[in-house]
Order: C-alpha cells, then sequence, then structure tokens
C-alpha cells in the first residue's frame, strides 16, 4: 500500500478513535446519582461539567453544552428545594436556547443541526421550550412569587402561539402549563385571564379541581366556554338571567387554597437508531422530493447504501408509580397526572418523517462525495481507499446529535384543595421520596407545595 494510501487510512481511523464523547456521556454520573436517590451527588456532577465551584455559580459560558447542563442542573435543584437558583438556572438556558423547526419545509435545516457534531448550539424542541415556562411557574408558585410566575406565564403564552401556528405536536404538554397559569392569574386578582387558561388547560385533560375555581370566577368575570358548562354539568341555558355558572354556592371568602404538585421519573433520553435503508426511506417518504428517492433507492441497489442512522428516543426512567398526598393526616386526592414522556415520544414520532429524511439526504451526500473522490484518483485501489477515507471521516464528524434535557420529570400530578386559615400538614410522596411541610394559609391566602423526585 503506497504511503499516500495510509495516510489515508489512518486519518479515517483517527477521526473515528478520535470523535469526542457525546453530552450523555458528560452527564452520565449525574444521571447515575439521580438513579440512586442522591440528587445531590447528582448537583455535584453538573457542577463539575459545568467547571464551577457550586450550584450558586454560573459558568463563564452559558452557551453550547452548557445551556443544556443548565436545564438538567435547573431540575435538580428543584428536587432539592433550591427555587430560586432552579429559576436562574431556567431563565439563563431559556435565552440560548433556539427552537428546532419539524415541520416539512424545515427538513435542510434539520439536517444541518441534528447530524452534525454536538458541540454547537443546542436547540430544542418546542415542548422542551414549553416545559422551561411551566417549571420555572412551579419555581415561583413554590416560592409565592406571583410576579415572576406571571413573566413565565406570559412566555407560555408566547409558545402557545408558536406552537399553534406550527400545528407543533407538542402541544399536548400545554395542559399543566396552562392549568399554573390559570393559578396565577386568579391569585393576581385577574379573573377573566385566569379562566382562559383554564378553558386550555380542559382543552389537553380533565382537571375536576378547576372545578369549584371556574364556579368562583365566573361570578366577577366575562370570560365563558362550552368546556366550563361540561366540567360543571351544566347546560348553557341561563338561570335568573344569570349563565348556570354563575348561580353556584358562594365559597366563604376566608378560606384559603393550597396547590400541590409532584412532578417525578425522567424523560426518555435521545439514542443513535440504525435501520435498513429500506425502513428509513419508508418513513421518509413524504419529505423527500422524487429525485432524492430515486438516487437513495440507486445507491440501495448498488450496495452503496444498507443502514440509516437517525436520533430517536429510547425509554423513559422511572415514569411508573402513583404519587401520594396528604393533608392533616388524611389522604387527598391528585389529578391530571400527564405523562411527559409519552406526550413527548408522540411529538418526536411525529416529526420522524422528516428526521430520517434528512439523515437520507446527507447519507446521500456522503457517498455521493466519496464517488468523486474515487473518480478523481482514478478509481484504482488508491481511489477507491480514498473514497472509502472520505466517506469514513465524513461519517465520523456527521453522527446524530443525541442531545436532550435528560432531566425533564417524566410525570406531572396536582392536588387542590380548599382549606381553612391556619397551620397545615403536607406530606407528598412519590418514586420513594416523601416531602412533608407545614403551611401557613391566611384568611383568602393560599400556599404551593412541590415535590420533585427524579430517580
Amino acid at each position: 500500500m503506497s504511503s499516500s494510501a495510509s495516510s489515508t487510512a489512518a486519518l479515517a481511523l483517527s477521526v473515528l478513535l478520535c470523535a469526542c464523547a457525546g453530552h450523555s456521556e458528560r452527564t452520565l454520573l449525574a444521571r447515575n446519582a439521580l438513579d440512586a436517590g442522591d440528587p445531590r451527588g447528582a448537583l455535584k456532577a453538573l457542577d463539575k461539567e459545568l467547571d464551577v465551584d457550586s450550584e450558586r455559580d454560573l459558568p463563564k459560558k452559558t452557551g453550547g453544552d452548557n445551556a443544556l447542563l443548565l436545564l438538567d442542573r435547573a431540575m435538580v435543584l428543584q428536587a432539592l428545594d433550591k427555587y430560586e437558583l432552579a429559576s436562574r438556572d431556567l431563565e439563563v438556558s431559556d435565552k440560548q436556547i433556539e427552537i428546532l423547526d419539524f415541520s416539512r419545509n424545515a427538513v435542510a435545516d434539520i439536517g444541518k443541526y441534528l447530524f452534525s457534531d454536538d458541540t454547537g448550539p443546542y436547540k430544542a424542541p418546542a415542548y422542551e421550550k414549553l416545559m422551561i415556562n411551566t417549571e420555572n411557574m412551579m419555581n415561583y408558585l413554590a416560592r409565592a412569587d406571583l410576579n415572576g410566575a406571571r413573566v413565565e406565564a406570559r412566555r407560555l403564552a408566547v409558545m402557545e402561539k408558536f406552537i399553534n401556528d406550527k400545528d407543533d405536536p407538542g402541544r399536548g404538554l400545554l395542559g399543566p402549563g396552562s392549568y399554573l397559569a390559570g393559578f396565577t392569574f386568579e391569585k393576581s386578582g385577574n379573573a377573566d385571564e385566569a379562566l382562559r387558561h383554564y378553558d386550555e388547560a380542559l382543552s389537553y385533560g380533565s382537571y375536576t379541581s378547576l372545578k369549584e375555581p371556574i364556579e368562583r370566577l365566573s361570578r366577577v368575570a366575562s370570560f365563558r366556554s362550552p368546556r366550563f358548562h361540561a366540567l360543571l354539568g351544566e347546560s348553557d341555558k341561563p338561570t335568573d338571567g344569570k349563565p348556570a355558572a354563575m348561580v353556584t354556592a358562594p365559597v366563604p371568602d376566608a378560606d384559603g387554597e393550597l396547590l400541590v404538585i409532584v412532578n417525578f421519573g425522567r424523560v426518555p433520553a435521545k439514542v443513535a437508531k440504525r435501520v435498513p435503508i429500506g425502513l428509513a426511506l419508508t418513513y421518509a417518504s413524504t419529505f423527500m422530493s422524487p429525485a432524492d428517492q430515486a438516487q437513495a433507492n440507486q445507491l440501495a441497489l448498488q450496495g452503496l447504501v444498507t443502514w440509516v442512522n437517525y436520533p430517536e428516543l429510547g425509554h423513559a426512567h422511572g415514569a411508573w408509580g402513583q404519587p401520594s398526598f396528604m393533608l392533616d393526616g388524611h389522604w387527598g386526592g391528585l389529578e391530571g397526572i400527564l405523562a411527559v414522556d409519552q406526550e413527548t415520544r408522540r411529538a418526536w414520532d411525529d416529526a420522524k418523517g422528516a428526521i430520517v429524511a434528512s439523515a437520507i439526504t446527507r447519507m446521500i451526500s456522503r457517498v455521493v462525495a466519496g464517488q468523486v473522490v474515487k473518480k478523481a484518483a482514478g478509481g484504482d485501489v488508491l481511489g477507491t481507499l480514498l473514497s472509502l477515507g472520505t466517506q469514513a471521516t465524513l461519517t465520523a464528524v456527521d453522527t446524530p446529535d443525541t442531545r436532550n434535557w435528560a432531566t425533564l420529570p417524566a410525570r406531572i400530578a396536582f392536588g387542590r384543595v380548599r382549606l381553612p386559615p391556619g397551620r397545615h400538614t403536607v406530606v407528598l410522596g412519590a418514586r420513594g421520596f416523601e416531602k412533608k411541610q407545614t403551611v401557613d394559609i391566611a384568611p383568602g391566602g393560599w400556599a404551593v407545595v412541590n415535590l420533585t423526585a427524579l430517580n
């Protein structure tokens, strides 16, 4: 073998061997600590990856992978009841992370992003951006900060418009955020805005705990929805000149209210998946031009393209389980147990065609580049080696990006009760974790208690 050919082969091998560890390797210690029920150990591991002394510090650079690491750290901080720091990390990440458009006309952009090395800026699917605002509302409400919660509620409304305009499959995750936005505006004294958000929540889930708030708010607000009547079991027929929702028995003004939130488990991590070219073409058929399909089929028949790699979601972690809620020694009910992991999978599967189409298109480009090199070298053994070296090099630096928000909870549950003023004891449980907290409810006041169990 000539020295030139040897150099080419060595270069290809070195690129394959030196491909740096992906994001999943950087979060492995943190995820293992969470699996072991050790959020403080997870926090320590993430601080090390961010190259900071403690959770009080931000890294020098907050873009790239660090933006994603900050998202991971934010949820661990929430699990440790460090809500102010968790809010900070979420807000810093929110400014850095862009949305990746999975629409039919964005295949080229998907390809440029999802099939390159994972050292560039992280772009999130819309549902992750949506969950940033949802989780941050929890952080603000847990420390009774309505100003901060309203900011997140308005950011959520912007994301809601984007998702609806794009017909994004992630819209199924709007339910809990809309519920919390409604609660935020209700406690801020804006009844109409609260009812609008509660109506949005009801369009994505059945929240029976909203019956009493909707009855109460409808006495002072003008907003109406057929979903309210369906929830209340009433007709649209007015009674004494008032809509049915306005003639229910009043709740004593002195009563307060408690909202509990339980986050548990973790969403699926992304993995690189390998499928035969025939199956890949089936997934991608409606997202590829006839010319690209024909070229892919031709290369497949020649044996030049046999497998396609693309990013896929793995399995959810710790999603199964039944959270619990006790108030003053009595069991309380939880509802709206949103399967975030299932919604994220549904959204990702909906985008699979565009993702696989991008993978095929880029694989075709690699093969064509190799063929050009082979032809330019005369098509002999050296040309073949150069062609293989070119394809190997391009493959090594063109692998699926499997980054995602690894600590996003798999499930979210709510519990909500009216209760008399005074001191009350709340106990929440999930995935072997238990949280006991005492709350003091002022007349007409409210409190939010959160448990986040990421094991």
